[in-house]
């Protein structure tokens, strides 16, 4: 795989299975059940019946699905995170924000190097690449609509919304990282955001009059 709620979580120390070959268990086992079920249907429950441990150690390892599959896929960052950080401003500042941070993340060699391969999966026609767009929808396209839609936006206009945004986003990556092309392969990060920005902001603004 290295190519791309169940119960509460247990407080305290993890169960007496704990240890190196527990987590090598479970990650393996995530490796499998994500290539036979795919992102959405695996469970992290299912994943501990593989792995025979109980599901607790699972979240004491990994604290949610989107973890542990950063870690079977070897992320160097989690892009759940960074992109619910960015979210977390006023809905003035989201384009801005958005853009700048994930921008800014991909300036990291580590994260730029393993997140070209992560796009050119992602739009192969791979069983890596179906699953990384798996993980995309749910966690990246999932949080920016979940944000548009807490404005009273109705679901189906902030999936198409979230679904804009990504696109502008995904489209600046290819471009500055995959593709290298100039002026995006070389224009600073500010500059490029100051250009982005109002473009993915109007996607969380508009407001759909269409009758």
């Amino acid at each position: 795989m290295a190519d791309v709620k169940p119960g509460p979580r247990r407080r305290g120390r993890p169960p007496k299975e704990s240890g190196s070959d527990a987590r090598t268990a479970i990650t393996d086992a995530a490796s499998v059940e994500f290539a036979e079920k795919g992102y959405d249907k695996a469970s992290l429950r299912s994943i501990a019946r593989r792995a025979q441990v109980d599901s607790a150690l699972v979240h004491h390892y990994f604290d949610s699905k989107a973890g542990l599959f950063a870690e079977v896929v070897r992320l160097p960052v989690r892009p759940d995170r960074i992109v619910r950080t960015a979210l977390d401003v006023s809905d003035d500042r989201l384009g801005e924000s958005l853009v700048r941070t994930v921008l800014s993340a991909w300036e990291r060699s580590s994260v730029k190097s393993i997140g070209v391969t992560v796009l050119r999966s992602a739009v192969s026609d791979s069983a890596a690449g179906r699953l990384i767009r798996q993980f995309l929808l749910r966690e990246l396209k999932g949080a920016v609509a979940a944000r548009i839609a807490d404005s009273g936006v109705d679901q189906a206009e902030a999936d198409l919304r979230a679904t804009l945004v990504l696109t502008q986003m995904a489209g600046a990556l290819i471009f500055r990282h995959v593709l290298e092309l100039d002026p995006l392969a070389s224009m600073p990060v500010d500059d490029l955001t100051a250009r982005l920005a109002p473009a993915v902001q109007g996607h969380f603004d508009e407001v759909s009059d269409a009758k």
